[in-house]
């Protein structure tokens, strides 16, 4: 009955009322009315329809309105975040009582080129039942000031409420009922600690992204029952590799490690290549408490000095992760490639490996750009330098087709003991790092493209094409800043993409261009149908290669295991996962988004806690964003400040949103973005994660 609704809805694109889809169903009895009634509430609630206020139900996509999340503004108004689609702007009158983080639908009102204003018609989820704040003690009373300042919240605790908080402590507080005008009860659900403790300014920030931190007795009872080692029974009907060359390449400080990698040159001149992922789905069973933690997380974060892990240690630094010179279980994906760097042949099976050498990307670095091998290295250095040939070949085939590299700068916070940050540098990206992504989306792609063409659910990541108008406005502000970019760009491919970006390549500002650029693009995200995936030119893309720390990898396994290994293609099996995967592919999506949110949060947290000890001195910048109350200047570390207007001295300054620049009505240059500015750090917010910078020159 669900799917013959929404075939029928699809098919004519209109709102009918419950007699006329009754009607249309053939449905003249009690009982399956009760059922339909049932299907179009569990269809209403999952927002695949929609209800109007007449009671018509219509598809939610073929209708005005879009589901999204609510950025606040602290002046009122706000922005609905809408995967794949432009943000739309919603006036303080027309908010509807959505607070930031809300999940809401809105409807669109207007449309004008890009922008779209609308208003909020609904609330699917408040994000506020828990909130982080500090725990203040005044007059009496116990009160709650919240971290996130977009949310105008008065929050009462009674002293039984309280757990023993006390005055400055960081807590994670539940929202109970509403007593007056943005009055709320609360309940101290957990202390996180002093707020000038160690560690927990970090903490503060996890549990508002609602990351869970630790593991329960019921998932470290099943982990307590996994095998530290491998025996000889789960080695059985696995193909044994342990003799072969294999090895890793990850960071210094790396303890998880997901991928070990080999290569052979064959016969007929090809190169060989095996790419071997940690078999998690193995540990990692289906209806366990172990795997519902998994799904719950989809993922690990990586922060300043510490990582929240989707697995408990056991499994992420223990028994999956494939550390050297012991045996360890494995999913393998073999490659012939040719000289073109194409894949003419390919083999998925379960493997037994034992890793080599922990290698490192310095060591390797050292010897791909320095040509100074290492001790402990010198009898790995031939296979890896004919990997380097390789992976040159297979870049080369890569770029050929259109695959777009950004190559985007990013901060690296150097931290203390306390994890108080001490640094901030750019992360070197060499040759070393450049190949293992050259391996992985080798295996990425033959592995989704032999599921594709079994034509079987599975997860693919996707990325859309960007919208015309979004590329055509950052070629117009390219030419503003007095670059001519040759070419015609009415097709928006992948090719034409890389063309553009290989023309601003020697530029002043290529960093700034190239992160607008990506942001004109649409986010790639995890789905079951197969779109492709435009930023790697590739036509068939998923996530195999990061089982210990994303969830999709480990469900890629386990359909792999499903499928190829246990044959099982049954019409119950393919069923069971075309239900399953929307609502996988949708959280694993939303949890990324959460965990990459909470990583730039703890980063911009970090690079003010750095900037504190700096103020005073100067600094040179490129400018890096212009609003109309002043500039953005990110500095060579990546640190960015703000100029704000009425500091700007020596002549009066307004805003140009045409062409983005601050012009003067003395200098009529002003300033615009990519300008390289001298500036004087006078001030640094780590609770705000803000700096303030003045201008110098």
């Amino acid at each position: 009955m669900r799917e013959h609704i929404l075939e029928i809805l699809k098919k004519d694109n209109k709102a009918y009322g419950v007699d006329e889809l009754a009607d249309m169903l053939g449905i003249d009895d009690v009982e399956n009315f009760k059922e339909m009634l049932k299907v179009l509430n569990d269809l209403e609630d999952s927002l695949y329809i929609y209800r109007t206020k007449k009671n018509n139900y219509m598809l939610f996509n073929n209708s005005n309105l879009k589901l999204g999340k609510m950025i606040a503004n602290k002046k009122g108004y706000g922005f609905v975040d809408i995967e794949g689609d432009e943000d739309v702007y919603v006036a303080q009158s027309n908010m509807n009582g959505a607070i930031h983080n809300d999940k809401v639908i809105v409807e669109i009102t207007s449309k004008k080129g890009l922008d779209l204003e609308g208003r909020v018609v609904k609330i699917v989820d408040r994000k506020f039942k828990q909130m982080v704040g500090e725990f203040l003690y005044n007059n009496g009373k116990c009160t709650i000031k919240l971290d996130e300042d977009k949310v105008k919240l008065n929050i009462f605790i009674d002293k039984d409420k309280t757990m023993g908080a006390m005055d400055g402590h960081k807590v994670l507080v539940k929202i109970g009922k509403k007593i007056g005008n943005n009055a709320y009860k609360g309940e101290v659900l957990k202390i996180l600690g002093h707020k000038n403790d160690p560690g927990v300014d970090i903490l503060s920030i996890v549990h508002k992204y609602e990351i869970n931190d630790t593991f329960s007795d019921e998932v470290m009872k099943e982990v307590d029952e996994l095998p530290s080692e491998v025996s000889e029974e789960e080695m059985a009907g696995r193909r044994d590799l342990r003799n072969e060359e294999i090895f890793t390449i990850d960071g210094d400080d790396t303890k998880d490690i997901d991928d070990a990698i080999s290569l052979k040159i064959l016969k007929n001149g090809n190169y060989l290549l095996g790419v071997h992922i940690a078999d998690v789905s193995y540990y990692v069973r289906p209806n366990t408490k172990l795997d519902e933690e998994a799904y719950d997380r989809g993922t690990s974060v990586y922060l300043a000095d510490r990582v929240i892990p989707m697995l408990p240690h056991k499994l992420s630094n223990g028994i999956c992760s494939l550390n050297p010179n012991v045996d360890r279980l494995a999913i393998s994906c073999e490659m012939e490639i040719d000289n073109s760097g194409k894949v003419v042949d390919y083999d998925i099976f379960e493997s037994v490996i034992r890793s080599k050498k922990q290698m490192t990307y310095n060591c390797v670095n050292s010897i791909f750009e320095k040509d100074i091998v290492p001790e402990g290295y010198e009898e790995f250095a031939p296979t890896l330098r004919k990997m380097l040939e390789l992976s040159k070949i297979v870049r080369n085939y890569k770029v050929k087709r259109g695959y777009i590299d950004f190559d985007i700068d990013e901060a690296k916070i150097i931290v203390d003991e306390d994890g108080k940050a001490i640094d901030v540098v750019k992360r070197y990206r060499g040759m070393g790092e450049k190949l293992i992504e050259d391996f992985m989306i080798c295996a990425n792609e033959t592995v989704a493209t032999h599921i594709f063409y079994m034509d079987l659910p599975f997860v693919y990541r996707i990325h859309g094409e960007p919208n015309e108008e979004k590329i055509n406005n950052f070629i117009r502000f390219v030419g503003l800043l007095g670059y001519k970019v040759k070419g015609k760009f009415d097709k928006i491919t992948p090719k034409a993409m890389q063309d553009l970006l290989d023309q601003l390549k020697d530029k002043e500002e290529f960093h700034m261009l190239s992160s607008l650029l990506l942001r004109s693009m649409q986010k790639a995200v995890y789905d079951k149908n197969n779109i492709g995936h435009f930023g790697l030119a590739s036509d068939c893309y998923t996530h195999f290669t990061s089982p210990i720390r994303r969830y999709p990898d480990t469900t890629v396994h386990r359909l792999l295991r499903t499928y190829l290994f246990n044959k099982d293609m049954s019409k119950d099996t393919i069923d069971f996962w075309e239900r399953r995967l929307p609502f996988l592919t949708e959280h694993s999506s939303s949890k990324e988004r959460d965990a990459a949110e909470c990583e730039r949060e703890v980063d911009d947290m970090k690079k003010a806690e750095y900037m504190t000890n700096h103020i005073g001195e100067e600094y040179t910048g490129m400018v890096s964003g212009v609003m109309s109350f002043g500039m953005f200047v990110e500095l060579d570390n990546l640190v960015e400040g703000l100029i704000k207007l009425d500091t700007i001295k020596g002549d009066y300054y307004t805003f140009d949103a045409e062409t983005f620049t601050l012009r003067g009505k003395k200098d009529k240059r002003g300033f615009r973005l990519g300008d390289r500015v001298k500036v004087k750090v006078i001030g640094a917010n780590k609770e705000a994660k803000t700096v303030d910078f003045e201008l110098v020159k």
